[in-house]
């Protein structure tokens, strides 16, 4: 199959009404702390509230999203104090006393929890570039890049983080290279950094060199330091969902640059290689976790359906078609768009459950947690916005469209 021009406008049509209508008002304002800054997020899926401790890496997520909305759809006054009164929280509770940021904290700010990775300060990174670049405020763009600065010391300096396994079996996993090369890409896309492009190419080299298998078609979700597969259960096991989000990130890559052959041809073989491997022929769907053998998985929620999975494989697929043009990223997208919109989308409430059986029923009702906010959902309906409106434009001599930021 193909999407005409009419299928294009009207999946245009679809993202725009789902976020502005649908997604971010489930989540906005209600859920701006009034009282200590930041947001309650841990909604039930009416939006009640269950819970009124804050991840710190989903208040950079929200604080990005609305200000990147107001940088990219529309100006409203209300996005810009909301995604500050995000980076006032940051600022003011999340960052230890050795410079490293809590991953979990009480309403108030209290810590809770830090984690032996930087994924909280990625996060920030992103949030601060977004917001510099919608306020103009300047201490927001260096704390952005003197984070990012912080992140490429935690990637590459052994020891600087407290490891979580032992020297006896050492790994790396693909989450690094990607969350590093997604990070510097909206860092340099909002305010500049004259450092990102050398580290992308790093990034990008790392993850083709060592994660993209071409004998057995396969994208590892962890290796030796070498790139040799580690033949365990946890060395075997795959994600393909999120496989799919690092080719969508090199896809993004490679228009920035032109539409990079090279990074076209990489970014597909990732989708190509990882949709076989993660959609559930069966029920539909994109499976939680795989075998690189097909031996049994140790993670009893192996194939159960995650949102996030989907809202990656949504957009893969669509930057795919309206970059290559081959007719089968267009039946690959109809088939993860129509699922996931059928069974994740709560059309009662608004927004997407977190969580299926592998049967497409819901496992359970909450829209917000520790790990579920405002983010892979509004950011997929948003990029899929981007795409299309920039896509359509190239195509038909109206005025473009603002060029994308992410």
């Amino acid at each position: 199959m193909s999407y005409s021009k009419t299928d294009l406008q009207n999946l245009q049509k679809f993202y725009q009404h789902q976020l502005v209508n649908d997604t971010v008002p489930f989540w906005f304002p209600r859920s701006i702390d009034t009282e200590f800054c930041g947001y309650l997020l841990m909604r039930d899926q009416d939006g009640s509230l269950i819970d009124d401790d804050k991840a710190v890496w989903i208040q950079g997520r929200a604080a990005w999203l609305l200000a990147t909305l107001y940088n990219t759809v529309e100006p409203k006054q209300e996005w810009l104090e909301g995604s500050k009164s995000g980076i006032d929280f940051l600022n003011k509770h999340c960052f230890d006393t050795d410079g490293q940021m809590f991953f979990h904290v009480t309403r108030d700010g209290q810590p809770i929890r830090k984690r032996r990775y930087y994924f909280s300060e990625t996060f920030a990174v992103i949030a601060m570039s977004a917001y510099a670049k919608a306020s103009g405020d300047e201490a927001a763009a260096e704390k952005a890049r003197f984070l990012f600065g912080k992140c490429i010391e935690y990637s590459t300096i052994p020891g600087l983080l407290e490891p979580k396994f032992t020297s006896t079996r050492p790994t790396k996993g693909i989450g690094v290279p990607m969350i590093m090369m997604n990070t510097a890409q909206q860092l340099r896309e909002n305010i500049g950094d004259p450092r990102c492009d050398e580290w992308i190419d790093k990034w990008i080299a790392e993850i083709e060199r060592d994660f993209v298998k071409d004998d057995i078609k396969c994208v590892m979700e962890q290796v030796a330091p070498d790139g040799s597969i580690i033949d365990h259960i946890d060395g075997r096991t795959l994600n393909p969902g999120h496989a799919i989000e690092g080719a969508w990130f090199i896809l993004h890559e490679a228009k920035y640059r032109n539409n990079d052959p090279h990074l076209i041809a990489l970014g597909c073989k990732m989708l190509d290689y990882m949709w076989e491997r993660g959609w559930d022929k069966e029920h539909g769907g994109i499976l939680y976790y795989k075998d690189v053998y097909d031996k049994p998985v140790q993670e009893y929620w192996q194939d159960m359906k995650f949102w996030w999975p989907h809202n990656e494989v949504i957009i893969a697929t669509l930057l795919a078609y309206t970059m290559t043009g081959d007719e089968k990223y267009a039946k690959w997208h109809k088939m993860i768009h129509d699922y996931a919109y059928e069974k994740f989308h709560d059309k009662e409430n608004g927004e997407w459950f977190g969580y299926l059986h592998r049967d497409g029923s819901i496992a359970q009702t909450a829209k917000g947690n520790l790990f579920k906010g405002p983010f892979h959902l509004p950011r997929q309906e948003w990029y899929c916005l981007q795409i299309l409106n920039e896509h359509l434009s190239e195509n038909n001599p109206a005025p473009k469209h603002n060029k994308s930021v992410f």
